[in-house]
């Protein structure tokens, strides 16, 4: 793993000439020489969430001599101040950093790999997370915060991320930041135009709606989402794994008027020893029981749960358990979180990587050893090529 990523962990995954062409699309590009050029701005965004509890010119300091060797300069450059990197990032703004992920970013896992397939088809899922915000008006102005018991408000504002992510890697390579105010539902529209053909979407019960699941279907992709007891399903016929066909309603207005749309369920509890787990109820666009049984999409479901482990390693790990997110205006706090959506990625990448040439699966290697890796390797020669 350290000879993998002292090759670079930003530079391998997110090229120089990616990074400045992305600038250019961008409007971005110093119109003159600057101490801090742009695309040494967008590098120290993601250096800056490799080392979440280091000051400006701590992190700086970690990557200036990458930054000289980048300029084939024989001497460390003058740093610069706090000042001066916040103008720096004020210049760059989010737009850049969300394009370059969005620019880089897919899944991972080849055909086959183990954990990451499921009949021929990508298991990816889909679910939210919230980030606490610096306190200032700016950030609440925008993001709002939770409230709390009797009427009072959260200590902080917070940001909401709706992401989507590879089961088998935890790469998450789409994913929407909006207002804590704005619900996962409605961020979560914006996201399933990601998926495509190939993909079986895993989502927990919070996310159906009938436009959802509509609009998703339409990628061509596969989907077994979790339902509400609540949900009114019409069988029409059982199958021989125990699952059966129903149609599903947009309302009670269009039950009477037969527009249906035909989904499998698949009902199941889970007993390990102790109280029963459930009971879960999955609806899926895999209709027909022979091509993948029910027991399998009931095994299958929970890998979902891989998401939410790649949310801890971005917030308990990478950013720091209970950190507060350092920027204090919107824009900003954006380019700060898509800087520790570009960083997660590249370190799953890399440990894809380590795993292949390891002939290991990605889940058996730490995220912890590949973080504390990265942050040591990150101001080696050769981490910021020209």
């Amino acid at each position: 793993m350290s000879d993998l990523v002292s090759v670079g962990v930003l530079t391998k995954v997110f090229p120089p000439d990616v990074v400045d062409a992305v600038i250019a699309e961008c409007g971005r590009t110093e119109q003159r020489r600057r101490s801090l050029p742009a695309r040494s701005v967008a590098y120290f965004a993601m250096g800056m969430a490799l080392h979440s509890d280091g000051s400006y010119e701590d992190v700086l300091a970690l990557i200036s001599d990458g930054l000289a060797w980048a300029e084939r300069s024989e001497e460390s450059p003058k740093l610069a101040n706090k000042a001066a990197i916040s103008h720096a990032r004020d210049r760059l703004g989010a737009e850049p950093m969300e394009k370059l992920f969005a620019r880089v970013a897919v899944p991972l896992a080849a055909e086959g790999a183990p954990g990451c397939w499921l009949a021929g088809r990508r298991l990816v899922a889909v679910d939210g997370t919230c980030l606490d915000l610096a306190d200032t008006p700016t950030n609440d102005a925008f993001f709002g915060r939770p409230g709390v018991a009797k009427g009072e408000k959260s200590a902080f504002p917070q940001a909401r991320v709706v992401a989507l992510a590879e089961c088998g890697t935890h790469a998450i390579f789409d994913a929407v930041i909006g207002p804590y105010t704005t619900s996962e539902n409605k961020l979560t529209t914006g996201l399933l135009d990601s998926l495509e053909e190939g993909m079986l979407c895993l989502a927990d019960r919070g996310f159906y709606s009938f436009d959802a699941w509509q609009k998703a279907v339409r990628t061509g992709a596969d989907l077994c989402w979790r339902v509400t007891d609540t949900l009114r399903l019409e069988s029409i016929e059982d199958l021989p794994d125990g699952s059966y066909l129903a149609e599903v309603f947009h309302s009670v207005k269009d039950r009477k008027r037969r527009h249906p749309v035909t989904v499998r369920v698949i009902e199941y509890t889970i007993k390990d020893g102790r109280e029963p787990a459930g009971p879960f109820r999955l609806v899926t666009t895999i209709l027909d029981h022979t091509e993948v049984p029910a027991i399998e999409l009931a095994a299958a479901y929970a890998q979902r749960w891989e998401i939410e482990s790649a949310f801890d390693e971005l917030k308990t790990h990478q950013r720091g358990p209970r950190a507060v997110l350092r920027s204090k205006s919107p824009d900003l706090v954006l380019q700060e979180i898509w800087g520790h959506l570009c960083c997660h990625y590249a370190i799953r990448s890399l440990m894809l990587d380590a795993a292949l040439q390891a002939g290991r699966d990605p889940d058996r290697i730490s995220f912890v050893a590949a973080l504390r890796i990265s942050r040591r390797s990150i101001a080696q020669q050769g981490a910021f090529p020209p």
